[in-house]
């Protein structure tokens, strides 16, 4: 007797991104069944049920401006856009790579990823417009049809940028920051959507917008889920200016600050330990320093790639791995000053003419 072939029943996809309004809405109500009455949410009984007071609307805390209500509609938004390989542009072992690079308009780009990638990445890192008042912002009306859109290459302006996916955001506009943040909150939505329970997100910025991104990330990731401002010293200012600005802001968030690591460590100490390692390893088997050293550079070269930032480390000798030479003088400006003894005349040896640059 011949044992009959199992069928898979195959999903039939309806061509469209993920509704996100609606994914929220199922699992609130798996979560809490009790707040929703004739399949609507009683947001008054659901304040009850999570402890909280029930306030007005213009007693609380948070963040407006103009065009918020519209942004909803546009997280809402479905897409029917596809990816579509383009072999002619990728590499020849394409198939074999973990890497993809995918060009696109972003906000239809992160719709279309909501539902192969929704809760699979680990880290987004962004750099978005900083609003200066002369760099671009989003048009996000896509509504006009796919031969207006797409029209040979007259959409493509001198910049490079898709004329009708972008416009001049100007202070003179009425809404500078209200567009800003209406371009920004959906895409911010989209993108915690895509993120591991232990997945982070890290947002440039600079002072223009600082200050809103914080708020609307507070809102969409949490004020809980918060990790840190970093400060990032980017450039030396000598311009004449009351405060001299040489720094940008990176604004770190969990998707859940309870489920990444308490601790972040540099890579440079696990790197160091590999360095370490491999030396006592290779010095206790060679003592020819030629040999040593051709063994070592053998190896070195093929880890190279894992070795950043201790790269220089490519030297080695019986007392274990040295970096090269490197210049020890301060550029530009005083930098550390202290004595260095000779090992032979036991007098301190001359020091550069700015002083040291590393402490001592």
């Amino acid at each position: 007797m011949k044992t009959p072939k199992k069928t898979t029943k195959v999903k039939k996809m309806d061509g469209f991104s993920a509704d996100v309004r609606q994914e929220k809405l199922d699992a609130l109500k798996q979560l809490v069944p009790e707040a929703f009455a004739d399949g609507k949410i009683d947001v008054k009984r659901l304040q009850k049920l999570v402890g909280e007071d029930v306030v007005t609307e213009d007693e609380r805390y948070r963040l407006e401006w103009s065009g918020k209500g519209e942004v909803f509609d546009e997280i809402a938004e479905r897409s029917s856009c596809t990816l579509t390989l383009d072999e002619k542009r990728s590499s020849k072992d394409w198939k074999d790579s973990d890497n993809v690079f995918i060009e696109g308009e972003n906000l239809e780009v992160l719709r279309t990823l909501q539902k192969a990638y929704s809760g699979k990445v680990k880290m987004i890192y962004i750099d978005p417009p900083y609003n200066t008042g002369n760099d671009f912002v989003y048009n996000d009306n896509f509504r006009e049809t796919e031969e207006e859109y797409c029209e040979d290459e007259c959409n493509v302006g001198k910049n490079g940028l898709l004329k009708k996916a972008y416009k001049l955001n100007s202070r003179d506009g009425g809404r500078f920051h209200s567009s800003w943040l209406s371009m920004m909150y959906p895409r911010l939505y989209l993108a915690r959507n895509l993120l591991r329970e232990d997945g982070v997100i890290f947002t440039s910025i600079d002072d223009n917008e600082v200050h809103n991104l914080r708020m609307i990330m507070n809102e969409i990731f949490g004020e809980e889920n918060f990790i840190a401002q970093i400060t990032w010293k980017n450039v030396t200012d000598n311009n004449p200016s009351n405060v001299a600005i040489e720094h940008e802001y990176i604004l770190v968030y969990a998707k859940s600050k309870a489920s990444i690591e308490p601790a972040w460590k540099s890579k440079l100490s696990d790197v160091k330990d590999i360095l370490t390692e491999k030396g006592d390893e290779l010095t206790k088997k060679h003592k020819d320093p030629n040999v040593l050293q051709e063994k070592y550079t053998e190896w070195f070269r093929e880890n190279k790639s894992q070795l950043w930032p201790l790269e220089n480390y490519k030297f080695i000798d019986l007392n274990g791995v040295y970096s090269g030479e490197r210049g020890v003088h301060n550029p530009g400006q005083e930098g550390y000053r202290y004595d260095i003894i000779h090992p032979e005349t036991k007098k301190p040896c001359k020091q550069p003419l700015l002083g040291y640059r590393f402490p001592e």
